[in-house]
């Protein structure tokens, strides 16, 4: 009885409400995050019997290409077909697994190189997590501020919404990513992150703090207290969800650079170091050859006195 009242469900709410290609794309986009953080965390613990990168020729291609393809022929294949069933469900479902296999590497793309398994490889995870939930809050039929699409146009719900989004933008440019962009959905939630003090290293902080050192502070003293547990919090979910960043970054550039410069400055201190003491001890030589002279001639002068 269960499983029927599901499918029933199923066909009411979704079927019949023309959201299966959302549906659909909401599915893709799960599982493709699942299986490709599964299989990238697998390939990190060096498990054998898991087929590990796809590097042919020694290039190692990263799953973001095959998500840009996926997208690619998704979208392409929705205007082809003039979105007609079923193949709307078909390129929905494709759509999503392009979708999970491209922001899993948003990271990669922002700051082009690749912060995989690094601290900045975070903002990958926000990306998947802020996507889909966007998603889900589509296909259960939640508009921002209820506005229903071919109704009569009302100029105050509209001046509502204009300021809503104003806010939603003052938020993040406070450093509240997440309050910001759901905002956007969410009435009410943006407003409070814009009256709120910004986050010391938000660009509001940076333009509007820097004359004032006494908001400049409380911003930080709470950044200290609230923000920082939030952010434990958040970075067990994260490392639960997508494994913990490594200490120091493999294949960071940056990173090769600074190493490269600290090997450097040691190699430097080393070779003078060397050179130091090499002319110390030539000059220690220098001064025990002299001081045996001068011991030899003072022997044979005084040898010579003694002689009748």
């Amino acid at each position: 009885m269960q499983i029927a009242g599901l499918v029933n469900g199923y066909h009411e709410h979704i079927v019949a409400a023309h959201k299966q290609p959302l549906f659909l794309l909401l599915v893709g986009f799960i599982s493709s995050f699942v299986f490709i953080r599964f299989s990238v965390r697998m390939i990190r613990a060096q498990v054998r019997w898991w087929p590990g990168n796809i590097t042919p020729g020694g290039l190692h291609i990263h799953h973001m290409v095959f998500g840009v393809g996926c997208l690619l022929v998704a979208g392409i294949g929705v205007f082809a077909t003039s979105g007609g069933h079923p193949w709307i469900d078909w390129f929905g479902l494709l759509f999503g697994i392009g979708c999970g296999l491209v922001l899993d590497e948003f990271a990669l793309i922002l700051h082009l190189e690749d912060v995989y398994w690094s601290e900045q490889g975070r903002k990958s995870v926000d990306a998947v997590i802020l996507g889909i939930l966007l998603t889900a809050l589509l296909l259960t039929g939640y508009v921002p501020l209820g506005v229903v699409p071919g109704e009569d146009t009302r100029w105050g719900l509209v001046a509502v919404i204009s300021v809503n989004a104003l806010m939603s933008l003052v938020a993040l440019f406070k450093g509240k990513v997440w309050t910001g962009l759901l905002g956007i959905m969410v009435p009410g939630l943006s407003w409070i992150g814009a009256v709120r003090l910004a986050r010391p290293s938000s660009p509001w902080a940076r333009w509007r703090y820097a004359g004032r050192p006494r908001r400049r502070a409380r911003a930080q003293r709470r950044e200290r207290l609230l923000h920082r547990r939030a952010d434990r919090a958040r970075t067990w979910v994260f490392d639960l969800i997508a494994g913990a960043p490594d200490k120091v970054p493999a294949h960071h550039a940056a990173t090769h650079r600074v190493a490269e410069q600290l090997a450097a400055r040691a190699a430097a201190h080393l070779e003078t170091r060397s050179t130091r003491t090499a002319e110390r001890a030539a000059v220690q030589r220098r001064r025990t050859v002299q001081a045996g002279r001068t011991r030899s001639y003072r022997t044979r002068t005084r040898a010579a006195r003694r002689r009748p």
